[in-house]
């Protein structure tokens, strides 16, 4: 059975479950180190999460941009991520896919200009995906939409120097 199913009154992420989604490296709204950037070591930084629900089968990531010129620039979406409460510094398990760099792999903050918000979303489902690693955001979320049965971001923030 499927979360909507369980849930039918749960229709945005707000709905599900919390997870507790935490970064050693930066607090939530706060400056992303240079290392995790594309003028550092462009490497993703280790992340915590808390409180995944035992039915989960795997977890989600996405990393996006809102402040990105143009549109929403996705830096990182990986998926079927076996379920771990930590996520090491510059190491994944699960299948990345393209992101807007056109790389398979995370692609730190990197803004044009100004401050810019990084929001790193992870996902909790109750079932492993089948996608093409050519996937696009929009298909990985549509995929993902009835299987979701916990949430939790952290944004972090970045600006070039001068």
């Amino acid at each position: 059975m499927n979360n909507a199913a369980k849930h039918p009154e749960a229709t945005r992420v707000a709905d599900f479950r919390p997870l507790k989604f935490t970064s050693r490296a930066f607090p939530h709204e706060g400056l992303i180190p240079i290392k995790y950037t594309c003028d550092g070591r462009n490497i993703n930084p280790p992340l915590d999460i808390e409180n995944i629900p035992e039915e989960a089968k795997c977890l989600v990531l996405i990393v996006d941009d809102p402040d990105a010129p143009g549109k929403t620039w996705v830096h990182w979406m990986v998926w079927n991520i076996p379920v771990t409460h930590h996520i090491k510094e510059n190491e994944v398990h699960g299948i990345e896919g393209f992101n807007d760099f056109l790389q398979h792999h995370y692609g730190g903050p990197c803004p044009p200009s100004g401050i810019h918000r990084y929001f790193f979303k992870v996902y909790a489902l109750d079932a492993l995906l089948d996608l093409p690693v050519l996937a696009t955001k929009s298909q990985l979320e549509k995929a993902m939409s009835e299987h979701i049965i916990a949430f939790g971001e952290l944004v972090g923030l970045y600006t070039r120097s001068e």
